[in-house]
């Protein structure tokens, strides 16, 4: 048993323009139980009021650090952090989130309780919907509280790919330090937000090599609100899932990672990006069709149709788009995966929600668009 409990806590919080959120933010880190913290505010170039708030809280806590740059995106951010950082463990909190009181107290003591060094400690999180409306706003639990059972010992990725299947939410986990120097991982600096949280997920988790799960949320994440992503303005936006997944597939190439069970996790999420562009965007969008070309172009044929937890429309779709003839496969784990998730949104969110989801998957928009 490794003893964690005075463990130096790096806490990255990349900051630009969010005034309205940031006191609740930075409270809840200054409020941890487990006290042994530095937080480094990285300001991005704010133009709000975001700058004093944060100088505010530097003023009455000493833990708190404020570091002006030049605007430059939240990569760029989330690097200068991991730069300045002295923790053993480092934490990246966005700055329109916050977090329970107890989150490192209770993960730093869940990762002592194995015997040898940790690399990541993951944890779920909690969705903050219609978080523009208090009247509206709700709670529930992420789609990765209860898929994934609370560790009994460290695991690799391939062992529990659901983790690189589901929303990247690198904010969930504690990263050891020493590790990520050692691989000499960083995040790609694109311009603005950027994604580039999904690099930053692979480039982690398939690296690793002593993974641990406590399956109860800590992180409350304001979700996208719903219709905010429908009908990009720019290019860019629209090709962007896209392009994240092509650029997490080549750091996959790059680390010669050849498990099926890691290329078919990253095949599922490259169709849940590309029906997730056909929705906001429309199939008769030339930049949709060609991304998803070029994603599909990138998957092994035979692995798609192996995948038990992809839409056999799904699956008809991608051999329809690459001009292949459609393989025998069994729908049984496909139904199986269904029963897992009625039961799942019963659960976690009412018969109000699991009749939407129904419908969703009997008459998906998505279909008639593509």
């Amino acid at each position: 048993m490794r003893n964690d409990s005075q463990a130096l806590v790096s806490v990255i919080v990349p900051i630009y323009n969010v005034e309205k959120y940031l006191d609740q933010c930075l409270d809840s880190i200054e409020a941890q139980t487990h006290r042994n913290i530095e937080v480094l505010c990285i300001n991005d170039g704010s133009t709000d009021g975001s700058r004093a708030i944060m100088a505010a809280h530097a003023e009455k806590d000493s833990r708190v650090r404020v570091i002006d740059k030049e605007n430059g995106g939240y990569g760029q951010g989330c690097n200068m952090g991991l730069d300045l950082a002295k923790g053993e463990w480092v934490s990246i909190i966005e700055p329109d989130d916050w977090i329970d009181l107890t989150m490192y107290e209770d993960m730093l003591a869940f990762a002592a309780s194995f015997d040898g060094q940790i690399d990541i400690i993951k944890t779920p999180w909690t969705d903050v919907r219609y978080w523009n409306d208090p009247a509206k706003q709700k709670l529930r639990p992420s789609t990765m509280q209860g898929h994934v059972k609370t560790s009994s010992r460290p695991f690799t990725i391939a062992e529990e790919t659901t983790l690189i299947e589901m929303h990247p939410s690198i904010w969930s986990a504690l990263y050891r330090r020493g590790f990520l120097e050692e691989r000499g991982i960083r995040f790609p600096e694109y311009p603005g937000a950027g994604w580039a949280d999904n690099p930053f997920l692979i480039e982690t988790m398939c690296q690793a090599e002593a993974i641990v799960y406590l399956d109860k949320a800590y992180y409350n994440y304001r979700s996208d609100l719903p219709g905010s992503t429908k009908n990009h303005k720019t290019a860019d936006a629209v090709t962007r899932p896209f392009e994240r997944w092509i650029d997490m597939m080549r750091i996959i190439e790059r680390l010669d990672i050849t498990d099926e069970r890691i290329l078919k996790a990253h095949y599922l999420r490259g169709f849940n990006y590309t029906f997730g562009a056909i929705y906001d965007d429309g199939w008769d969008n030339p930049l949709v069709q060609e991304g998803a070309r070029r994603v599909f172009s990138l998957m092994r044929p035979e692995l798609v149709a192996d995948i038990p937890n992809l839409a056999p429309h799904r699956k008809e779709f991608f051999y329809d788009l690459m001009g292949l003839p459609m393989p025998e496969f069994s729908r049984a784990p496909w139904r199986r995966h269904l029963i897992e998730q009625v039961g799942y949104t019963l659960r976690d969110e009412g018969p109000i929600e699991l009749v939407s989801k129904v419908k969703r998957a009997l008459f998906p928009e998505e279909r008639s668009k593509a």
